[in-house]
């Protein structure tokens, strides 16, 4: 019998599934001249929804958007990352752009972030601009006149930024900000 207080939490087993779904799907991708941004695990009134958001240089359209379907719906059938019926969706990252990678929290330093905690880490959100990693922990400054909060990487269920309307048109214009050392 096992101890229920060491059972995961269901934010701990959707960041799991998240990462068994990235470890998965990463390489067919990338195969497709494609990077991905974050996986979610959400849910609506039909099920379960595996949503992938997608991107590459020039930006994605929906038929970009299919062809990774199509391309990894078998993949997802033979290792059935998600037990039962879901639905998969594959979309570009939006306004509202996903950052789930240690690269992306240092490629978009200086933007404006949203940040959600998992339950029972403290705090439950951050909001601020960006200033990237300090080892394990990413750096979110909420007021100017204050040091940024050090928010343990390991503790966040989500985060996104939180873009103007100018800015989202600037990254779709010039592309992603590059990092040094980092993936393109």
């Amino acid at each position: 019998m096992t101890d229920a207080s060491q059972d995961p939490s269901p934010a701990e087993t959707r960041r799991a599934l998240r990462a068994n779904v990235r470890a998965i799907a990463e390489s067919t991708v990338q195969r497709l001249g494609c990077d991905l941004v974050a996986v979610h695990i959400t849910g609506d009134r039909t099920g379960p929804v595996l949503r992938l958001f997608i991107d590459k240089p020039g930006g994605v359209d929906m038929a970009v958007c299919a062809q990774v379907s199509r391309a990894l719906s078998p993949e997802f059938d033979v290792e059935d990352p998600l037990p039962g019926r879901y639905r998969l969706e594959v979309s570009s990252p939006g306004i509202d752009r996903p950052v789930e990678r240690p690269v992306d929290y240092q490629r978009f330093v200086g933007f404006q972030i949203k940040v959600r905690m998992l339950p029972d880490t403290g705090r439950k959100r951050y909001v601020g601009e960006l200033r990237g990693l300090d080892g394990d922990h990413v750096l979110v400054l909420e007021h100017p006149d204050k040091p940024a909060h050090r928010v343990p990487y390991e503790h966040i269920d989500r985060a996104q930024l939180v873009l103007t309307t100018e800015e989202f048109l600037r990254l779709g214009k010039e592309g992603l900000p590059v990092v040094e050392g980092g993936p393109a």
